[in-house]
């Protein structure tokens, strides 16, 4: 069984939305998280999706899957107080469906843009490495700073990456890292960085460049003219 696990618990700071959650919002009438969604519902891999939401918006949430046709929600799930506690929350709560041998699929309900050929190959990761982490090779010099003022080291740019999404496992094994991180009261970024601290093996799957995560007022705006742009190519083949 493969699920996708949809964590979209946080309340978007970075947005300055005072109506809604930047999962929420809309484009073209359309929720962000609807379209997310979309790719693990048309997906034919896919077997359910668990989604991590704001407690107060589930009910919200439940009348947009109705109304969008979305019948693959297995489960909604109350979000943490971090993003770490919302996968860690998701987690929690298949234990009772999944077993370990089972495949889970960690994407963020703000990443919209993703493609069947990525989630595909998230799969086939996981299948033949144990794990999958979506990653895009940076486009410019990476600084390290310990003080925040002064630079300590520049690393290679070749071999520095972005980690994305979807990061995809074994359903046991990142349930049990999840479980050792809850015990040893530690809090990570994303899985990526949760399998560096307990040194878990990772395979990387290349991104697609568009992949991008909505957090700030820029990134919705980059986000319509990407979608727009690739409407244009199926209308117009540009």
């Amino acid at each position: 069984m493969t699920i996708a696990l949809i964590f979209a618990g946080g309340t978007g700071k970075r947005m300055n939305s005072r109506s809604k959650p930047k999962q929420f919002l809309e484009m073209h009438g359309k929720p962000i998280i609807i379209y997310t969604l979309e790719h693990f519902e048309y997906h034919e891999e896919i077997d359910g999706i668990v989604v991590v939401c704001i407690k107060e918006w589930i009910t919200e949430l439940k009348g947009l899957l109705k109304r969008y046709g979305i019948t693959k929600v297995v489960k909604i799930v109350p979000g943490g107080a971090t993003g770490h506690d919302s996968v860690y929350n998701g987690l929690s709560a298949m234990k009772d469906s999944m077993g370990n041998d089972d495949i889970v699929l960690i994407h963020d309900g703000v990443r919209p843009l993703i493609t069947k050929e990525l989630i595909s190959e998230n799969i086939s990761a996981v299948l033949k490495y144990g794990s999958g982490i979506t990653a895009e090779p940076v486009r410019e010099s990476v600084v390290r700073s310990i003080d925040g003022e002064s630079i300590s080291d520049v690393p290679a740019r070749d071999e520095m990456y972005v980690a994305k999404a979807p990061q995809s496992f074994y359903f046991g094994k990142i349930l049990e890292l999840y479980e050792k991180a809850y015990a040893d009261g530690v809090k990570t970024i994303d899985s990526s960085h949760l399998c560096s601290i307990y040194h878990a093996p990772m395979h990387m799957v290349g991104s697609t460049k568009n992949n991008i995560k909505i957090t700030e007022p820029a990134d919705f705006y980059i986000y319509r003219a990407l979608y727009e742009a690739l409407e244009g190519q199926q209308v117009f083949g540009i």
